[in-house]
């Protein structure tokens, strides 16, 4: 593994930037700390690539990229060439400068690949030093907390002709939130299993949440029993497949077609593209149902969260006005 380090400020507001020209030499100790650190940033299954809105190559990052691993000699100069890149995205004077990390990571074995880290520190935090034995015990010092890192890209050497494979964190937006995804790396989120499942899941939820009310007479109990089904195809089924989701959990033709047309219509808003067939990511699915709520608000008094059959809920009007009624077997 080889580590850098460089100081990058910000440069509308005239700050600096420091280059370092050699690798940092650290104990086995400091080593794994920092390996721990760099590597235990990216919690999420999310994908990137670089992109380019002309020319994949006019990508300044992914071009300083590609001519590391084509020569890892070349580290030093390269990461320095990072440095100045970031320092020159920084356009917004709420940017926080900082320290950025360059680190190489060396295949482990031959089913793993190289990787190069991109590894910004932003916020400084006190801690206190305790010497007991002298004349003034306690002093006041700044550094770097270990707990969360602000900005983090983790570069795989695979798939290098359509942008390669990357990981990307940004814990701290406080200043801009397109810096680090947009100005500096310009990255998109790769089309795999988990962006097609996490697509497909946003546009099924905003469907029965916006269209479906507005096209067909369903109750509030409809809108949470699709969804409740929805959720369930996603988690009992290895592959997604439209047809099928159409025919097991819409049911109705009339269903279906508009259900196709709003996708067709998000689709083309949203200058996206989600397959009709394709794996289906677990963690995906954890991570959107969270957004399908099924949930009935009555007044500002109570909330009916239905997960079961809906024959279960029956809804009628009496001289006291609305009401449901709920049927069940035992209470917990």
């Amino acid at each position: 593994m080889k580590i850098i380090a460089h100081k990058v400020g910000n440069k509308i507001n005239g700050e600096g930037a420091g280059m370092a020209d050699g690798l940092l030499q650290l104990d086995e100790t400091k080593t794994d700390l920092l390996l721990n650190y760099f590597l235990g940033s990216f919690k999420s299954e999310e994908t990137y690539q670089f992109y380019s809105d002309s020319y994949l190559v006019n990508n300044l990052v992914y071009k300083t990229i590609s001519n590391v691993f084509e020569d890892s000699e070349a580290f030093i100069q390269k990461s320095k060439d990072l440095a100045r890149l970031l320092y020159d995205a920084a356009e917004n004077p709420r940017i926080q400068g900082g320290d950025l990390f360059v680190v190489y990571f060396s295949a482990d074995n031959e089913n793993d690949v190289d990787k190069i880290g991109i590894f910004k520190m932003e916020k400084k935090e006190s801690f206190l030093k305790i010497f007991p034995n002298q004349h003034d015990p306690v002093e006041v010092d700044q550094g770097i907390s270990l707990a969360k890192i602000d900005k983090a890209a983790l570069i795989y050497n695979k798939d290098g002709q359509s942008g390669y494979v990357l990981s990307v964190v940004d814990n701290n937006k406080n200043g801009d939130m397109y810096y680090w995804f947009e100005d500096f790396l310009k990255v998109k989120q790769r089309e795999d299993d988990y962006y097609q499942t996490q697509e497909s899941m946003a546009i099924i939820k905003d469907y029965f949440k916006k269209q479906l009310p507005v096209e067909f007479e369903v109750s509030k109990a409809d809108q949470a029993d699709l969804l409740n089904k929805a959720v369930k195809y996603f988690h009992e089924k290895e592959e997604f497949n439209l047809e099928e989701f159409g025919n097991e959990v819409l049911e109705q033709k009339e269903i279906i077609n508009s259900f196709n047309e709003f996708k067709t219509d998000y689709e083309q808003d949203m200058q996206i593209n989600v397959s009709e067939e394709f794996p289906i990511n677990t963690t995906a699915v954890k991570k959107s149902q969270k957004h399908f709520k099924s949930i009935i608000k009555l007044d500002k008094n109570f909330h009916l969260y239905i997960h079961g059959d809906k024959k279960l809920l029956e809804k009628g009007t009496d001289e006291k006005g609305n009401f449901y009624k709920v049927y069940f077997e035992k209470e917990s």
